[in-house]
């Protein structure tokens, strides 16, 4: 059943048709906070409430105001949205005046970045100066040193918006570790249990990563920083949010079984031994199938004489057929010509 008559939430694919978005569109407006969701349980989906659906719908600009809240635009949209080229908008977007929201592989394994319409048109509002004219000295140099801050500005925002959609302490760290390679967390988190459990809450990768093996080392190279003093920044993030972590519960470590609610919990350490009698194992009655009687394999042989005498007498018989006939006569061999 979609609805819950219980907590009055519907399924994400259900809240979609309701605010009249794509799917997409909706993963984007959950992601930059303009649907709300509510946790439907552990390893579930989170759910949208009936209320909230309602106070959206209620609005005035209902449905082309959210649909335009969540439009995304490329290069050649954005650059006429503003009244420039496209040549001019990649270069303010490499310098990080404006933020890609999202990105995605062509057929050519090419990176094309989308963005808000709503941040393109007010970057136009708030900068005119750079959409006329000659750029800034300050640009200009920073294009001259291959500057892109494109994918930084991505993970910028996924990463704030991960942060706020948790509370958990454990599940912020492993927000931000994503963003780092196995050896810098590794460097960073001396505990392999924490290391696990971090791995274990690590955020799912960002929708519409390409299944191609080549093409999917392309999208996941973006996900992680790779400028020296993103690296320092996210480790010592890392480290500060481990601190905060530790501070309310420490990761689980091997030896702890964690039952289910009202079930007690049994912890084993190691070098302790655990008696065969305080495990009840129900008795299983095992059916007794007897063994098929092994028979006798018998080849009855019809009546007559072994098979070697009929073998001889035929070829005896052979001999005396053509005791009678007259012999061949030896054709003599034809010379060649």
């Amino acid at each position: 059943m979609t609805v819950d008559e219980g907590a009055r939430t519907v399924t994400p694919g259900r809240a979609a048709q309701e605010l009249e978005l794509r799917r997409d569109e909706f993963r984007l407006a959950v992601q930059l906070g303009l649907v709300r969701t509510a946790p439907a349980g552990e390893g579930e989906r989170r759910r949208v409430e009936q209320r909230e659906l309602d106070r959206l719908r209620a609005a005035p600009d209902f449905p082309d105001g959210l649909r335009e809240r969540v439009r995304a635009v490329g290069t050649g949209e954005a650059s006429a949205l503003l009244g420039i080229t496209a040549d001019r908008f990649t270069r303010l977007a490499r310098t990080g005046h404006v933020s890609p929201v999202r990105f995605s592989l062509n057929r050519y394994r090419a990176v094309v970045w989308l963005y808000l319409a709503q941040e393109v048109a007010e970057f136009g509002l708030s900068c005119p100066a750079l959409l006329a004219g000659r750029l800034p000295l300050e640009v200009r140099e920073r294009l001259a040193a291959r500057e892109d801050l494109r994918a930084r500005n991505w993970r910028a925002r996924r990463l704030a918006l991960l942060l706020r959609g948790t509370e958990d302490p454990w599940a912020r760290a492993a927000a931000i570790a994503s963003l780092l390679d196995p050896v810098q967390v590794a460097e960073v988190v001396d505990d392999p249990y924490e290391r696990t459990h971090l791995d274990r809450l690590r955020p799912p990768p960002p929708p519409g990563m390409p299944m191609a093996p080549v093409a999917r080392e392309i999208a996941e190279r973006l996900t992680r920083a790779d400028d020296p003093d993103e690296i320092l920044w996210h480790r010592v993030s890392l480290a500060m949010a481990l601190d905060e972590a530790r501070a309310e519960r420490q990761a689980p470590h091997p030896g702890e079984m964690r039952g289910e609610v009202g079930v007690p919990v049994m912890t084993v350490r190691a070098g302790s031994a655990v008696p065969v009698s305080a495990v009840d194992v129900p008795a299983v009655e095992v059916p007794v199938v007897s063994a098929p009687e092994a028979r006798t394999l018998v080849i009855d042989r019809p009546p007559g004489r072994p098979a070697r005498v009929r073998l001889l007498e035929r070829f005896r018989r052979g001999k005396g057929a053509d005791a009678g006939r007259p012999p061949r006569r030896r054709r003599r061999p034809v010379a060649w010509p």
